[in-house]
């Protein structure tokens, strides 16, 4: 995949997301919403960060499986139960980011729901990517 992120002046600077993303590639990749699971279905992580970290590496676990890595991001929604909590934990949630999938931004959005599926959940992570 060929990704240009754009950040256009007009709009404030970014932190830890692209403003958008132009994409081109030949395979198309439909991350279904991750949530803090281990392989026994069990939410994990008594902690925001600790399910952000498990959420984002089950997305990547995924992504991977399709044969992409995270710079093939194009689109990454977060839900989270508590956006106060998020903004709160927000520099810790970027370094995790960072570690587990470079520093290379998808567009990006963080949306406060009621609940998540698995009631335990405190945030919950969905995208797309696409694949050269």
């Amino acid at each position: 995949m060929t990704a240009e992120r754009v950040n256009p002046p007009e709009l404030s600077p970014p932190t830890g997301f692209s403003h958008a993303v132009v994409a081109s590639g030949s395979r198309l990749v439909f991350l279904a919403g991750q949530t803090a699971l281990d392989t026994d279905g069990k939410v994990t992580g008594e902690t925001l960060p600790e399910q952000f970290r498990r959420a984002l590496a089950n997305l990547l676990t995924a992504l991977r499986s399709a044969g992409g890595t995270p710079v093939d991001l194009a689109r990454v929604t977060v839900y989270a139960t508590d956006v106060a909590a998020y903004r709160v934990h927000a520099p810790e949630l970027g370094a995790i980011w960072r570690d587990l999938a470079g520093r290379e931004y998808p567009a990006m959005a963080v949306v406060e729901v009621v609940r998540l599926w698995d009631e335990q959940a405190m945030v919950e992570l969905d995208g797309f990517a696409v694949l050269p």
